[in-house]
């Protein structure tokens, strides 16, 4: 299999495309971050109310104490 030689612009560019890539992900990671402790901070706050219902409720009746 002959080995292709690469002239230093097309590495240069493939070098500047990694690159592009990887800020990409990096900011894809930062925004899922961001979702998973929205997601955390609601799932938290859900967690609240529940509790919170379940102790204003008496299950025995079905009303509200």
């Amino acid at each position: 299999m002959p080995s292709r030689k690469y002239t230093k612009a097309q590495l240069e560019q493939v070098v500047h495309t990694q690159l592009d890539n990887l800020n990409a992900i990096h900011d894809l990671i930062r925004i899922m971050k961001l979702q998973n402790e929205l997601i955390e901070n609601a799932n938290k706050k859900l967690k609240d109310e529940v509790l919170d219902f379940k102790k204003r409720v008496n299950y025995g009746t079905g009303k509200f104490e």
